[in-house]
């Protein structure tokens, strides 16, 4: 009895031993092949435990997750002006049908990123070509990404990879392009400027004629309006004057005649020529008269 446990041990352990050998474990992030002498036999798509045959059947593992193909360096296109652009952009995708997958790259990750790379530069050099500058640059990016992931992704499925985007990160000239552009663009800058200064001087010359024309049209009122109160204020006086003088026409009239002999005799200097019998001299001659 004694004898016997050791043996049923090594019974134990070999079917331990093939069970291991036999089942295997697919993540949720996996796709499985079992291959038979090197013969694809099965493929494992759903995630859980899964068997082989243990030493004539062996597994591979492929990532069912999306993955990232990022350009190390930007790519040189030429627009269709001939000029050229750098651009760089990322892609990503994953395993769309692993069986094709295999047979196309033999699973090889790194040649299958080759080949995507291919594609897309391919589709990206071609878009580039029909268009111009300003197009790629602001106008037909979406566009350009529409198009290139569709015909990236018709390519890429004859070899089982699905091509989930396609983006362009950034498209800049090389630094031989810059400086013109940079220089256009000053250019055309400081154009404008003139022309908004330009502008600006004449509505401020409008401006200043308008204002000029108001302070005209104000002044010009007001000396109306004040003559027409001066008039109407010298109207007055006058009016009071003749009422006053009518009250007495003769004190008015010697009045007057004094008013005039101070204009006429405002210094010795003053040299007057008239007849003696004028009228001038009335009030002067009959002086003497009023004191007797």
């Amino acid at each position: 009895m004694r004898r016997s446990i050791p043996f049923v041990a090594s019974l134990l352990l070999m079917a331990l031993v093939v069970f291991a050998a036999t089942v295997f474990t697919v993540d949720q992030r996996q796709f499985a092949i079992i291959f038979q002498l090197g013969e694809i036999r099965q493929v494992v798509t759903e995630p859980g435990l899964a068997f082989k045959w243990p030493m004539i059947q062996n597994v591979r593992l492929f990532d069912k997750r999306i993955l990232t193909m990022d350009s190390p360096e930007p790519e040189r296109f030429l627009t269709a002006e001939k000029k050229p652009v750098l651009v760089d952009s990322f892609v990503k995708w994953r395993i769309h049908d692993v069986k094709q997958y295999y047979i196309s790259v033999s699973g090889d990750e790194q040649l299958a990123r080759t080949r995507l790379s291919q594609t897309v530069n391919s589709g990206l050099r071609e878009e580039f070509g029909k268009r111009t500058v300003h197009d790629v640059v602001s106008g037909e990016r979406e566009k350009i990404m529409a198009e290139v992931l569709k015909k990236a992704d018709a390519d890429a499925r004859t070899m089982g990879v699905q091509i989930v985007d396609v983006r362009l990160k950034r498209v800049d000239f090389p630094s031989e392009v810059s400086e013109s552009v940079y220089r256009r663009m000053e250019t055309e800058r400081k154009r404008v400027a003139n022309e908004l200064r330009s502008t600006g001087a004449a509505e401020a010359e409008k401006i200043k004629a308008d204002a000029d024309r108001q302070r005209e049209v104000i002044v010009a009122n007001a000396y109306r309006d004040a003559q027409k109160t001066k008039g109407q204020g010298d109207a007055k006086a006058a009016s009071i004057y003749g009422q006053a003088m009518g009250r007495n026409p003769e004190f008015y009239a010697f009045y007057r005649s004094m008013e005039a002999y101070r204009s006429s005799f405002k210094s010795k200097s003053d040299l007057l020529v008239v007849e003696p019998n004028s009228d001038f001299f009335k009030y002067l001659k009959n002086a003497g008269k009023g004191s007797k």
